[in-house]
């Protein structure tokens, strides 16, 4: 048995992630038009007709562009929860709307999809991990600090995306503004290298093996940059940078069970 995942997408102009098995899967986020989805799911050799759920982790419309035809077209229910919702402004069928509570499992066939609360500027925001078949895929961006609970869920992970937007000196000697400098840099902005890295380093599973580094600043960071940073430190484990601009490769983890 098989867990495949991809990012379809991860930056600040559109955010979305696919995990699922042979039978179904789930996308967290849905950041980009319904159309550019099909297409970059369509050249992975990937179906829309898998899809069985989509889990929303913050209103911020990098991460929720597209829900509104996806769902209306294909009939997906949406995961989000109701604080969420009403922030997102989101003009979802009230018969595809799944409210969701924080730590408790939501099951999607045979895949369970795990909520936490994390740290960002947001109304309630939530990461999730998404197991099946012996394996935990984490999805872990838009995180102003690495809390416990990302710190718990993280350490669980067979595989992970993994927030990497910022390096501190590019970000500090940059062109933002002081008041976007210090949202990006606070406790409910995001993770820089640093962070993420020291999140990496201590609080790995033994048993991880892929590890993308997800939601990179396309001004304050720079692919090479990051991948050589924890490409010092894998060990082992197999280290890609999810684009902005297209899709990954589609990863599969295989279990004996």
């Amino acid at each position: 048995m098989s867990i495949y995942f991809t990012s379809l997408n991860s930056g600040s102009n559109g955010n979305c992630y696919y995990v699922g098995n042979e039978r179904e899967a789930v996308l967290v986020d849905a950041g980009l038009s319904c159309k550019e989805t099909e297409n970059r799911m369509s050249r992975l050799g990937l179906t829309m007709h898998r899809v069985k759920a989509i889990f929303i982790t913050h209103e911020h419309t990098d991460h929720t562009r597209g829900v509104e035809v996806i769902a209306r077209k294909y009939r997906i229910p949406v995961y989000i929860t109701a604080a969420t919702h009403g922030s997102s402004k989101l003009r979802l069928d009230p018969k595809l709307i799944r409210h969701f509570s924080r730590l408790a499992p939501v099951n999607v066939g045979e895949l369970t999809i795990n909520p936490f609360r994390k740290k960002h500027d947001a109304s309630d925001p939530h990461s999730f991990t998404v197991s099946g078949n012996g394996v935990t895929v984490g999805i872990l961006t838009d995180l102003g600090m690495a809390c416990e609970h990302v710190i718990r869920h993280f350490s669980q992970c067979h595989a992970a995306f993994l927030e990497a937007n910022y390096d501190v000196n590019m970000l500090l000697e940059g062109n933002y503004p002081i008041y976007l400098k210090r949202r990006i840099h606070s406790d409910e902005g995001h993770l820089s290298n640093i962070q993420a890295l020291e999140l990496f380093k201590t609080h790995r599973s033994p048993h991880m093996s892929h590890l993308l580094l997800s939601h990179l600043s396309e001004q304050n960071n720079q692919p090479g940059l990051v991948h050589d940073l924890f490409s010092q430190h894998a060990e082992g484990v197999q280290v890609a940078v999810a684009s902005r601009f297209e899709p990954s490769a589609l990863y599969c983890i295989t279990t004996q069970h």
